[in-house]
């Protein structure tokens, strides 16, 4: 069983930041605010991508796309993948690479991040999901917060904890501006970055994670992101299955996880890129002219699964479907995120299960069992079961009407997972000798 690569560093790191610098607190707000424009602008580079390559304006992505020629989405994809893997050949052909890791930044207090190139690493990550790879587009605008936190922690001399703490800020506010979940932003950055909580790291993330969603109002959508009806107290028969289903769930994250690894181990590197990624780019073209809804991050996957109300065959098929074309276009060594591509396999097999549930069992409406798997396949994919709570809630705009039933599946999601697999679908994509490698103290 493999380490978490956080470790026990994490153990006595909060009484480290009892007093931070008022300059601290300035940079706090200010990468919320930078957070948040870099949200803005990495959405924009997504959407003129996709406008470009399908005449995509608003609605669901996958429409836009049936609108065109097979042939057409083939080639369309199967550029994305050469462009995407020619940038990325050049950006690794010189030793600086694509701009550094953030995860590995924060839990082994080393590395650099580079913010020219995180900016086109997230650039390119784009262009992949614009052109319909099925990956997820919240890489860039993390990696963005990211990048600007450690370029004002370097330039201000902040401690190396402090530095950490900034860049984790960073990357929360980043998916909690593209996602309008300024809640599960915070604690994205709190549970799943620093593993950690004392009142200073708290209220870090809730102020840049805060700010920036409320910058990216300007640019990007102020509703929940997804259209799902309101759900009102939890059956019996919904408690039960979330008791049940917890564990099935937890197994199923783990084949999930030790897909990602597996695909992460043996990305294209070199020449290869030139190559590999056009081939699955061009493969997923053709797989998706019976099966559209695989392409890009998976968004209209789950707004289908969310408010569809039958066809069990097909709701099988896309959850198996889902997490191979995900690992595929990670094997081709494109770069790009993970929690949408997560979220729409996590709630089509909620579907899946929750069909199955109901003809044995009726009593719920068929999206409740959709947002409690939903919820769990998060919780226990990003090892953070309070994050994958917080996002479930914000995305789909259920409170209280469901939490119950959320958090018992997945405690016990997360529960099976961490037992048998420490890694999550983060801690995953970095390599064993970087995840085991030892602290140099120089976060830059």
């Amino acid at each position: 069983m493999t380490q978490d690569p956080r470790g026990t560093k994490q153990a006595n790191v909060a009484s480290r930041f009892a007093d931070f610098p008022f300059h601290f607190w300035i940079l706090v707000v200010l990468t919320g605010i930078v957070a948040g424009i870099g949200a803005i602008v990495m959405m924009a580079i997504l959407h003129g991508i996709q406008h470009l390559s399908f005449q995509y304006h608003k609605g669901e992505f996958s429409t836009a796309v049936a609108h065109h020629s097979n042939l057409r989405r083939v080639l369309v994809l199967a550029s994305g993948g050469f462009i995407s893997g020619v940038g990325l050949w050049i950006m690794h052909k010189n030793k600086a690479g694509t701009g550094g890791e953030p995860t590995q930044v924060v839990w082994q207090r080393s590395g650099k991040l580079s913010f020219v190139r995180t900016f086109l690493s997230g650039a390119l990550s784009e262009l992949t999901v614009g052109t319909g790879g099925s990956l997820g587009r919240e890489a860039a605008p993390q990696r963005f917060g990211a990048a600007s936190a450690a370029v004002f922690g370097r330039r201000f001399n902040l401690s190396l904890e402090q530095r950490a703490v900034l860049i984790a800020c960073g990357a929360g506010a980043g998916i909690g501006a593209v996602y309008n979940v300024p809640l599960a932003g915070a604690i994205f950055a709190v549970e799943l970055y620093l593993g950690t909580v004392s009142i200073p790291i708290v209220l870090s993330a809730i102020t840049t994670s805060s700010i920036a969603t409320a910058i990216g109002w300007l640019g990007l959508h102020d509703r929940p992101l997804y259209v799902v009806p309101s759900l009102t107290k939890p059956t019996l028969s919904l408690i039960i299955f979330a008791i049940i289903a917890g564990p099935i769930i937890g197994l199923v994250s783990v084949l999930y996880i030790k897909s990602i690894v597996w695909a992460n181990d043996h990305k294209a590197k070199g020449r290869s890129l030139l190559v590999l990624p056009l081939i699955i780019f061009a493969g997923l073209g053709v797989i998706s002219i019976k099966y559209p809804l695989l392409l890009g991050n998976g968004r209209d996957l789950a707004q289908f699964a969310f408010t569809k109300t039958n066809g069990l065959a097909i709701f099988a098929i896309l959850a198996v479907l889902k997490p191979l074309v995900t690992s595929a276009c990670l094997r081709s060594g494109a770069t790009g995120g993970l929690f949408t591509p997560t979220l729409s396999f996590g709630v089509t097999t909620g579907a899946f299960l929750g069909h199955l549930w109901i003809l044995m069992w009726p009593g719920s409406a068929p999206a409740a069992y959709v947002v409690v798997t939903g919820g769990a396949i998060l919780g226990a994919a990003m090892q953070s079961p309070i994050a994958g709570i917080a996002f479930i809630i914000e995305l789909t705009g259920n409170v209280t009407g469901i939490m119950v039933p959320i958090m018992l599946a997945t405690a016990g999601a997360t529960l099976i997972s961490r037992h048998l697999e420490l890694r999550s679908i983060y801690s995953s994509r970095l390599s064993l000798s970087e995840s085991q490698k030892p602290s140099d103290n120089t976060i830059q």
